[in-house]
């Protein structure tokens, strides 16, 4: 069985506990998420079945979309309602306007500090195993990409947006940094991840769905934007064998090659020649 199929996660379960149960559903332990949501967050989480897995880094690396809150006024140690609280302020002035001034002018791209309470690791150890033995340790940071910021509500202390961001963004953390700007606290009250590249929430399916066989499993050509060909037999084994072949396909990029209708793998174009990608 080979597929991907978009899950509606929901709260509360970790992204884990969603692959734990598509494998005994779907009868396999060959499935993989691409982009861990924490429990709090619900939303879209790709998932990729058999030897669809080999394409988890790529669309990993797809941008993604959330609807995100924020909760002024109380600052806790995992940046969500989640946490302990850490710090209190009871007199939140901030307007309508400073939230749009500070989304219209925050940077597109800056290094982004890593949350202490995440799965990143450093020296071997995940952050939050240094965290919960309260070693101090200096937190990485990332460079990402915040490609829209909209203000969608703001009601008691509470700030509803919706945001565009590159791989490896947390949303707590950015959350973090729009706080600093407006010179208050805050934390992550509830997340939402809309898209996935191209994956939308509106087209995902329930764990209810997937337990009542309600569901329907993508092949590589119904979500892959690329050319299609079927191997003639006079480079077959080139294919097969992982080699370089010409490029006389005329192939700009990517190029999925198939044997009676089945996916051999994924070539790039590199300069004159085709290079294989993805093998599966």
């Amino acid at each position: 069985m080979n597929g991907l199929i978009v899950i509606n996660k929901p709260q509360n379960l970790t992204s884990r506990d969603v692959v734990n149960i598509l494998n005994k559903k779907l009868n396999t332990k060959k499935i993989g998420h691409t982009g861990t949501l924490d429990p709090l967050a619900t939303g879209v989480l790709v998932c990729l079945v058999g030897k669809y897995t080999k394409l988890v880094n790529l669309i990993t690396a797809y941008d993604k979309e959330y609807i995100a809150q924020i909760k002024l006024g109380i600052k806790t140690d995992t940046l969500d309602i989640t946490g302990n609280i850490i710090e209190e302020n009871n007199n939140i002035n901030i307007t309508k306007k400073q939230i749009l001034e500070v989304f219209k002018n925050f940077p597109k791209t800056y290094d982004q500090e890593v949350p202490i309470y995440s799965a990143k690791k450093v020296r071997g150890k995940k952050l939050y195993e240094y965290a919960r033995s309260n070693i101090h340790i200096t937190l990485p940071k990332t460079t990402v990409n915040i490609y829209s910021l909209e203000l969608l509500d703001y009601t008691n202390n509470i700030i509803t947006f919706k945001t565009t961001v590159s791989k490896g963004t947390y949303i707590r953390s950015l959350i973090k940094d729009i706080c600093l700007k407006l010179n208050t606290i805050g934390t992550m009250n509830s997340l939402i991840r809309t898209k996935q590249g191209n994956f939308s929430i509106t087209n995902s399916y329930t764990l209810e769905d997937i337990n009542n066989n309600n569901y329907h499993l993508l092949n590589i050509k119904e979500f892959l934007n690329y050319p299609v060909i079927e191997l003639p037999n006079l480079i077959l084994n080139k294919v097969l064998n992982g080699n370089s072949i010409t490029n006389t396909f005329n192939i700009k990029n990517y190029v999925i090659f198939t044997y009676q209708n089945k996916e051999i793998a994924i070539y790039k174009l590199n300069k004159k020649d085709l290079k294989p990608y993805i093998m599966f």
